[in-house]
C-alpha cells in the first residue's frame, strides 16, 4: 500500500520563490553571481594550495578540503535553482530529489565533522606548538580528513534510505528551495516518528556535539594566546582563529536554524530565506574570511602572479605562533 502511494509521487514542486513575480530575473542573475564567485573563489584557493609548497602543511591541508567541499556544496543545490529560473517551472523529479538530499546531507555532515578537526588542528598548533608536527602529521590528517568524508556519508545513507520508505500520498508541494530532510517529513503521509527521532539524533550527534567540541577547543585556545608574550605572536594567532571561528558560528548558525526551526510559525518566506542563507552563504564567504585575508595565502597568490618577493614564512609561522 505505502509503495504504491508512494510510486504515485514522480515530481516535486518547491513553493519557496511561488510568491515572487516580478523578481524572477534579479534572483536568477543573483543565484548566478553568488555561484560563479563561490566556485571560482574555493578553486583559486585549491590551487594555490595544491601547488604553492609553502603551503603544504596541516592547516591549509584541511582548508583545502573545506574549498572543495564548499563547491560541491553550493553545485548541489544552486544550479538546479538556476534551471528552475530559466524554465519558470520550480519542479524536481523524484529520485532527482533523493539524489539531491543524499549530497547535501552529506556535505552538511561533513563539514560539521571537517570544521571540528580544524578546531583541533588550531588547537594543537597554539596549546601544543612543540608536537604540533607529530600530532599532525600526514599519518593522522589523512585518515582524519577521510573520516570526515566517510562520516557525512553515513549521515546521508541513512537519511535518505529512510526517506525512500516515507509515502506521500499524492504530496508534492515542498515549502522549500530544494530537498531536505525536514520539508519533505512535512507533507509524507505515513508515519515519519522514526525518521523524526534520526534527525533529532543526527542535529546532536552531526551538529551539537561537534559545535560543543569546537567551543571547548577555542576556549582553550584564547587562554593560550593570552599567555602568549610576543604581541606580533599574539596577532597572528588571534587572527587566524579568529577567521575560523567566524566560519563555524556561521555555518552552525544557518545550519541550526534550517535544521532545528519551529515546524510551526515561520512564514514561506522567512523560511526561504534561512534555507538560501544555509546553501550558499557559507560556501561564498569561507574563501573570502578564512583565506584571502589570510597572510600565507595572499603570498602564495603573488608568487602565483609572478610577484617574487622574500617569503618569511617559516614552519613555526604557519602554526599561527611566533
Amino acid at each position: 500500500m505505502d509503495g504504491a502511494n508512494q510510486t504515485q509521487v514522480t515530481e516535486f514542486i518547491f513553493l519557496g520563490f511561488s510568491r515572487v513575480l516580478q523578481g524572477q530575473a534579479f534572483l536568477f542573475l543573483a543565484f548566478l553571481a553568488i555561484y560563479l564567485v563561490t566556485l571560482l573563489g574555493n578553486c583559486l584557493i585549491l590551487t594555490l594550495i595544491v601547488l604553492d609548497p609553502q603551503l603544504h602543511s596541516p592547516m591549509y591541508f584541511f582548508l583545502g578540503h573545506l574549498s572543495f567541499l564548499d563547491m560541491c556544496y553550493s553545485s548541489v543545490t544552486v544550479p538546479k535553482i538556476l534551471v528552475n529560473f530559466v524554465r519558470q517551472r520550480e519542479t524536481i523529479s523524484y529520485w532527482e530529489c533523493m539524489a539531491q538530499m543524499l549530497f547535501l546531507m552529506t556535505c552538511a555532515g561533513t563539514e560539521c565533522a571537517l570544521l571540528t578537526v580544524m578546531a583541533f588542528d588550531r588547537y594543537t598548533a597554539i596549546c601544543k606548538p612543540l608536537h604540533y608536527t607529530l600530532i599532525m602529521s600526514k599519518k593522522v590528517c589523512v585518515p582524519l580528513a577521510t573520516a570526515c568524508w566517510l562520516w557525512g556519508i553515513l549521515n546521508s545513507t541513512m537519511h535518505t534510505s529512510m526517506a525512500t520508505d516515507v509515502s506521500f500520498c499524492g504530496a508534492s508541494q515542498i515549502h522549500h528551495i530544494f530537498c531536505d530532510v525536514p520539508p519533505l517529513l512535512k507533507i509524507a503521509c505515513s508515519d515519519t516518528y522514526v525518521n523524526e527521532m534520526a534527525l533529532h539524533a543526527a542535529s546532536v550527534f552531526v551538529g551539537f556535539i561537534p559545535f560543543l567540541l569546537v567551543l571547548i577547543s577555542y576556549t582553550y585556545i584564547l587562554l593560550a594566546i593570552l599567555r602568549i608574550r610576543s604581541n606580533t605572536g599574539r596577532h597572528k594567532a588571534f587572527s587566524t582563529c579568529t577567521s575560523h571561528l567566524v566560519v563555524v558560528i556561521m555555518y552552525f548558525g544557518t545550519a541550526i536554524l534550517n535544521y532545528n526551526r519551529p515546524s510551526a510559525g515561520y512564514s514561506l518566506e522567512v523560511d526561504t530565506l534561512v534555507s538560501a542563507l544555509f546553501c550558499i552563504l557559507p560556501p561564498v564567504l569561507n574563501p573570502l574570511i578564512y583565506s584571502l585575508r589570510n597572510q600565507d595565502v595572499r603570498g602564495a597568490l603573488r608568487r602565483a602572479l609572478g610577484h617574487h618577493e622574500k617569503d618569511n614564512t617559516s614552519p613555526r609561522a604557519q602554526t599561527g605562533v611566533d
